[in-house]
């Protein structure tokens, strides 16, 4: 994971800006296409690379990459501010309507700016119910949404409620949504990848996560004409 977070360069509308956090297998197809999503509604949205333009395919290697990353918010909070210094320099905005969006490993990078005090408009995390050091989530000044899976293994219901305490805590305006039924990843189509235990697609639920962060961008970083 050296060097800087890699962004998908081509060209977008112009509008409010969002960095959008790529899974852990990292910045794949299916990423670039979740990052051109939001340039329908008008928005400006980079996908920064977690590994140095790899894509990890082998199971236990996945893990191994990212398990190091989590373990501490330093690397993390480095990715997150990568990210966020291309956003800045971006000219077809003007400063201070920036979000940030991640999924999976991405949506614990997506935290950690607003831990660190960054001035975003909103923070949206699929599948990363993490927390972080003692006290920091006080400096979150951004509405927080986050989306997990009822039956995800990875963020089970101890880490959920552990999040939820943190936000509360720190008096974050948060909303955390569980969708009934969902694994981990639920929002991944599969790849050709073999399976792996407690990770699934579930189309329906993908679906309203996406609306839900649709929802959250149009409230706190609405498109103007």
């Amino acid at each position: 994971m050296r060097g800087p977070p890699a962004v998908d360069s081509r060209t977008r509308t112009g509008g409010p800006r969002s960095a959008v956090g790529p899974e852990g297998m990292g910045l794949s197809d299916v990423e670039r296409d979740r990052a051109d999503a939001p340039a329908e509604p008008g928005y400006v949205a980079p996908a920064f690379d977690l590994h140095g333009g790899r894509c990890p395919s082998d199971p236990e290697e996945m893990p191994a990459r990212c398990t190091p990353l989590l373990a501490g918010s330093g690397r993390t909070r480095d990715i997150g501010r990568a990210a966020l210094d291309v956003l800045r320099a971006e000219p077809r905005n003007g400063p201070g309507r920036i979000a940030a969006v991640g999924y999976g490993t991405g949506g614990a990078v997506a935290l950690e700016p607003g831990r660190d005090g960054a001035g975003l408009r909103a923070i949206g995390a699929v599948n990363a119910v993490t927390t972080g050091r003692p006290g920091e989530a006080s400096r979150i000044r951004c509405p927080v949404w986050a989306g997990v899976g009822a039956e995800d293994p990875v963020m089970p219901s101890a880490q959920q409620a552990a999040f939820t305490a943190e936000m509360q805590a720190a008096g974050v305006d948060w909303r955390l949504v569980v969708y009934g039924g969902a694994l981990h990843a639920f929002h991944h189509p599969p790849v050709g990848r073999a399976a792996v235990p407690g990770v699934g697609h579930r189309p329906l639920h993908a679906q309203r996560a996406w609306r839900d962060i649709v929802g959250l961008l149009s409230e706190c970083v609405p498109v103007t004409p």
